[in-house]
């Protein structure tokens, strides 16, 4: 088959989305034989042309506007005008993978296409978003999902919110987990375990945190949660994540606290070292109130290490049923769960290798594997 893929992300994001739209190629020229278009806006990004590079591939075909005014504007060739690019290089599938098609795609033509929706947060905290993102997400959302042949949910929360606040016809919508980068696959030395510590000046073991700071990440109630306990513990807490306003209000409550001594703060951590951080810690907590899929769990369990998280949303898809579940509302559950889990090294071994028999649904093949039989339904 010709796949093409909306390669914005892949080429300009290197966060979640960037990171599933490089880990679907890369799991498709690891364990397929499919040719690849990735149509991208101008790559600049050093770090793109790096992937690129290390993914060169006679399969994987790189496609960007021709055009002065596509190039300047690139929103309007991947929204509208790339219908003719995709035509003449006689794709079978086009896979928009963050949301969207291109405005004009007919369903049912010779291409088929298909769209991955992540999740519809902003329908269902439209707090946590400005009116003019909300009416853009909505718009192209909805086309998407009313008109790709295919739609991908990565979770089945996902699933359900689409049939919900978008009425797209729920025979259509076929659920899809991702994976993570294999790097969370290969366990590392504990020495290397020891030059992390040395590096960050960390005397004590570890409670770890990964996630932008947001209001709906829930570190607050974390950090409350961990002032309760701290005398209680011999761990410290580590949160990762880049955020603004809301990281400010999470290192005043640590000062207000008094626990800047405990809780380590790291923003711009190097992607290489994040499995070592989760292969040393004692505890990985993600008391979200709600994910996508929750992508950081799935690294975790991949890195042997117990994982506490909140009930609902898609946290059970991506935790399994051995991890431990919070109320995300209630600072003295979360309290409660990780002095439970931290007591019992009996719980601990249980959670590791429960969890890491679970985990093996989201290796790359395994994912891989059912992209292609999705796409093997639309034929």
């Amino acid at each position: 088959m010709r796949l093409g893929f909306d390669g914005k992300r892949a080429t300009q994001n290197f966060r979640g989305l960037g990171n599933y739209s490089r880990g679907i190629i890369e799991g498709l020229l690891e364990y397929s034989e499919e040719e690849l278009y990735l149509y991208s806006p101008l790559v600049k990004d050093a770090r793109a042309h790096q992937w690129l590079k290390d993914n060169e591939n006679e399969r994987l075909i790189l496609k960007v506007p021709n055009s002065a005014i596509e190039q300047k504007i690139p929103s309007l060739w991947r929204s509208f005008s790339i219908i003719r690019d995709l035509k003449r290089d006689d794709l079978d599938i086009y896979h928009g993978l963050s949301h969207e098609i291109p405005f004009g795609v007919l369903s049912n033509a010779k291409m088929k296409t298909v769209v991955t929706i992540h999740d519809l947060i902003f329908l269902r905290y439209p707090e946590f978003f400005p009116l003019i993102d909300r009416m853009t997400y909505k718009k192209k959302f909805s086309y998407a999902g009313l008109n790709a042949d295919m739609v991908i949910a990565i979770c089945e929360q996902t699933k359900r919110d689409l049939v919900e606040f978008l009425n797209i016809d729920e025979r259509k919508i076929l659920v899809h987990y991702q994976s993570c980068d294999p790097v969370f696959y290969v366990e590392r030395a504990f020495e290397e375990k020891k030059s992390l510590m040395r590096k960050y000046s960390f005397e004590r073991p570890f409670i770890l945190n990964v996630g932008a700071f947001e209001e709906r990440k829930n570190q607050l109630s974390l950090i409350e949660a961990f002032s309760k306990i701290a005398t209680q513990v011999e761990q410290d807490l580590v949160l990762i994540g880049n955020g603004k306003k809301y990281l400010e209000e999470c290192k005043k409550m640590v000062e207000d606290k008094k626990l800047g001594h405990r809780v380590h703060f790291l923003s711009n951590v190097p992607f290489s070292e994040l499995p070592l951080f989760y292969q040393t810690a004692d505890l990985f907590c993600f008391p979200s109130h709600f994910e996508g899929f929750g992508l950081p769990i799935v690294e975790a369990l991949f890195s042997k290490t117990p994982v506490i998280t909140s009930f609902g949303s898609c946290f059970p898809e991506s935790a399994g049923p051995d991890s431990v579940y919070i109320d995300p509302l209630s600072v003295q559950d979360i309290s409660d769960k990780i002095v439970k889990v931290l007591n019992d090294v009996t719980l601990q071994e249980v959670m590791i290798n429960k969890g890491y028999q679970f985990v093996q649904k989201f290796h790359r093949k395994n994912v891989t594997e059912k992209l292609l039989e999705c796409y093997a339904r639309l034929f």
